[in-house]
């Protein structure tokens, strides 16, 4: 996992930028035929050293928190250490500059996290929040230079629906996992329009929705994906997404662990 690390630092170096949006593998939601759990805004300090700044749950306080990371803390969230990915996104400079700003003014940062979490927060409701919420109304403030105050998330949430951001929904396929929600602590469905519920499709803020928020919103961003197995280290450009089971393809540049 260092060496993994290693190679996802010389990739968001290559990358120029100051901030970027970095995402990484971590619970299995393989049935959703989701890849991607948790997004941050990764940084570059002074010294050349990146970090990851985001929302997490502190599970013995019972609260969401912000918290900045390094970079191989942040790889080593991933659950399975024998198949991982990380996504970067790399933004134009004033986009990237923007960002960076806002992530880094802790105030503001601080006044956007909501006092509830839910895994599957409904993105344009103020009673909880995800990680990757969290991620898309720090963006809402950067892009948009909105100023702090009380009401920051919902103005926050306005932008973004006027952007417009329309997160694709979740097929969950089952009642019984809506049925779940009622027992499973951070699941909440009383955020959720009944028609969604109904259809079994909720619109969830993941790191997927993220990012094709940001390619719609500032075309000229460029995406690499790595991925590792036992065996190597994959360093894919594009927005197409990488082989399941980190599979190289053409152009894809392969780093081996042997």
């Amino acid at each position: 996992m260092l060496r993994f690390t290693a190679v996802v630092q010389e990739a968001l170096s290559n990358t120029g930028s100051e901030a970027v949006l970095i995402s990484r593998s971590g619970l299995d939601l393989s049935r959703f035929h989701i890849r991607y759990s948790h997004a941050a805004i990764a940084w570059k300090a002074a010294d050349g050293t990146w970090s990851a700044r985001q929302l997490y749950y502190a599970c013995d306080e019972g609260h969401p928190r912000l918290y900045d990371q390094g970079l191989a803390g942040f790889v080593m969230g991933i659950d399975d250490s024998a198949l991982g990915y990380v996504s970067i996104v790399a933004l134009p400079s004033e986009a990237a500059q923007a960002l960076r700003s806002a992530a880094l003014d802790t105030p503001r940062a601080l006044h956007l996290l909501a006092a509830r979490y839910s895994a599957n927060a409904y993105p344009f409701s103020l009673r909880y929040q995800n990680c990757n919420q969290w991620v898309m109304e720090l963006l809402a403030v950067a892009w948009g230079e909105l100023p702090d105050g009380d009401d920051l998330r919902e103005r926050a949430q306005q932008w973004l629906r006027e952007a417009p951001y329309k997160p694709e929904p979740v097929d969950v396929g089952s009642h019984a996992l809506v049925f779940a929600s009622s027992f499973v602590p951070l699941l909440h469905l009383d955020d959720h329009p009944q028609d969604d519920i109904y259809a079994l499709k909720l619109r969830v803020s993941l790191p997927s929705t993220v990012e094709a928020f940001v390619r719609e919103q500032r075309p000229a961003s460029e995406r690499i994906e790595l991925c590792h197995d036992s065996r190597q280290v994959v360093v894919h450009r594009g927005w197409e997404p990488v082989f399941d089971g980190c599979q190289p393809t053409g152009g894809d540049r392969v780093v081996l662990l042997d």
